[in-house]
């Protein structure tokens, strides 16, 4: 009796059976594998290194880098890789940009374009382990108002011995944004045209706060952004003319909180805005925050442990250091400067 054709197997390989479509064999699916695998080496085999470096050390990037460096080594001797990124491109195209683009030859010479550019003044060599060739200190400037002194005679006191011509030169009651009194913008040129020092320590901050005049002209009071961009431009002009075209090294000290809360705006302003202005003259300016060794955690005091005992450090105004307070100064200046210098 013939088999009635309902009765059959009806399942999904049954019909590809009787319309004629092959199976596939395992030999067939390893076959498949590795040219998938073959396809992946020389497409994207530096993918897979990459993807192994940016893993965190373990068995894990061991084990992907063990495999990506031979395939990336294979990728990257073969164009196949560009080719890939082209085609597979419109997947996530690009909508239409606009504006200067990282590869455009004005913006890589510093013209062009609102970004202002990044040049290797804004780097300390140091900071980036790059060897420091020292030279020989036979000068020194130090300067600044009254917070200046008794840091100008420790230092003489400690490099005069070591031949170093130490030139004090202290400028009381005057200030960065007080040019009534002296214009430090001038006062800088005329300190660098007379000695040439081989290097400049700046102290100064204890008369800020006076309004100065704005881009239009107008005063800007203390102590907003507004007010800080000035004084750090301010700052920045006083820091290229003492650097002296890159000839010269420039120790900046920061303010340390002042007693009185009143001056803590004022300190604020002036503390980031050396900062600021030191940004993009880091190979030759150097930063020396005094706040963390003085007043930790923004906190005023008046003593602190030094070698060994609570000693006090500030003057009586609660705003200058002392003595004591000027020779723990020295000695984080001296640290800084030996590591640029000899003597």
């Amino acid at each position: 009796m013939p088999e009635d054709p309902r009765s059959r197997d009806d399942n999904l390989m049954g019909r590809f059976d009787r319309q004629g479509l092959r199976r596939f064999s395992a030999r067939d699916a390893v076959k498949a594998v590795l040219i998938t695998i073959v396809l992946l080496v020389v497409f994207s085999g530096g993918s897979i290194r990459k993807a192994g470096e940016e893993l965190n050390p373990g068995i894990g990037r061991d084990i992907v880098l063990a495999v990506g460096k031979p395939t990336g080594w294979i990728a990257d001797r073969l164009p196949l890789a560009g080719i890939g990124h082209t085609l597979t491109g419109w997947l996530s195209p690009n909508s239409a940009l606009t504006g200067v683009g990282f590869n455009d030859s004005a913006l890589a010479a510093g013209k062009g374009g609102k970004t202002s550019p990044v040049t290797a003044d804004w780097f300390d060599p140091a900071a980036l382990g790059v060897p420091v060739k020292k030279r020989p200190l036979h000068s020194l400037l130090v300067t600044g108002d009254s917070l200046s002194t008794p840091l100008d005679l420790e230092m003489a006191r400690r490099l005069a011995p070591d031949g170093v011509d130490v030139i004090r030169d202290p400028h009381l009651a005057t200030g960065v944004s007080k040019s009534d009194v002296v214009d430090w913008g001038k006062l800088s040129a005329s300190q660098v045209a007379e000695h040439h020092p081989d290097a400049v320590i700046v102290f100064i901050g204890a008369n800020e706060g006076l309004p100065m005049p704005g881009p239009d002209g107008k005063d800007v009071s203390c102590c907003g952004p507004d007010w800080a961009a000035i004084w750090a431009n301010r700052a920045r002009q006083m820091m290229d003319n003492y650097r002296q075209g890159g000839a010269a090294k420039v120790y900046w000290l920061t303010v340390p909180t002042a007693r009185d809360p009143a001056r803590k705006p004022i300190v604020d302003a002036v503390d980031a805005a050396i900062v600021a202005a030191a940004t993009p003259l880091r190979t030759q300016v150097r930063v020396l925050d005094t706040v963390p060794i003085f007043t930790p955690g923004d906190r005023y005091r008046d003593s602190m442990d030094v070698n060994g005992q609570q000693t006090i450090v500030r003057e009586s105004d609660g705003i200058h250091l002392n003595e004591t307070g000027s020779s723990v100064a020295a000695n984080n200046v001296l640290r800084a400067v030996d590591a640029d210098f000899t003597h």
